[in-house]
């Protein structure tokens, strides 16, 4: 009898294992897919280091591919609009000693980042230990659409997600996106100084909330579902 009791119960034990082993594995989704509001602040000519200037409202739509618990890739489309007045400023441009110059231009920036987190995302659950709450890095490349001009980016940046239901996320990304253009606030080289690549160009960040939902679940197939 006592043979036939564990018997039976390591048989059951047997039978819940692939059970938890899939549940722990559907918690992982390949794919994300969300949209972000906040604020898009402009750095350039008009202003030079205040993050609390010339504040747009700004957006996005993105997609987020997850490599693993760990290392994602971001492709996202952004959109909002970088202000600014020459009268704010102190100093006086050679071009435009008058400094009568105002800008408002709409913006759009496409771009893909690398994502790194400082710890396994995931629900919490399985032999992978990974957290619901993890800090990243980012960096990637992208384009941007200003006032007409076309110029590269480079956005620099980190960010906070949080996963609150098992298909469910939302957090906080901040980005610096550092452009090849000095265009973006209408005015090129107001000290009459000749530069290259990304020194003296203008830029802008973006600071944005955001959800999105889980797709594509890994390892279903892997589990005969």
């Amino acid at each position: 009898m006592i043979r036939r009791l564990k018997t039976a119960a390591l048989a059951g034990l047997m039978a819940l294992l692939p059970m938890s082993t899939v549940h722990a594995q559907e918690l992982e989704y390949a794919l994300e897919l969300g949209a972000m509001a906040g604020a898009m602040t402009y750095f350039g000519d008009a202003n030079y280091a205040n993050p609390l200037k010339n504040i747009n409202a700004g957006g996005a739509l993105f997609g987020r591919y997850n490599l693993n618990p760990r290392m994602s890739l971001k492709l996202d489309l952004a959109f909002g609009k970088v202000s600014g007045d020459a009268m704010t400023i102190d100093n006086r441009f050679p071009a435009n000693p008058e400094q009568q110059w105002k800008f408002s231009n709409s913006l759009v920036d496409v771009g893909c980042q690398y994502e790194l987190s400082f710890w396994g995302y995931g629900s919490g659950a399985g032999y992978k230990g990974s957290r619901r709450l993890t800090p990243y890095i980012q960096i990637g490349l992208g384009t941007t659409i200003c006032g007409g001009d076309v110029a590269l980016n480079l956005p620099i940046g980190i960010g906070l997600k949080y996963k609150f239901a098992p298909r469910w996320n939302a957090g906080i990304d901040w980005a610096i996106r550092f452009t090849t253009s000095d265009k973006l606030d209408k005015i090129e080289d107001p000290y009459r100084i000749v530069s290259t690549g990304m020194k003296n160009k203008d830029s802008y960040s973006m600071l944005m909330l955001y959800i999105s939902y889980d797709l594509c679940p890994k390892y279903r197939k892997c589990n005969n579902e």
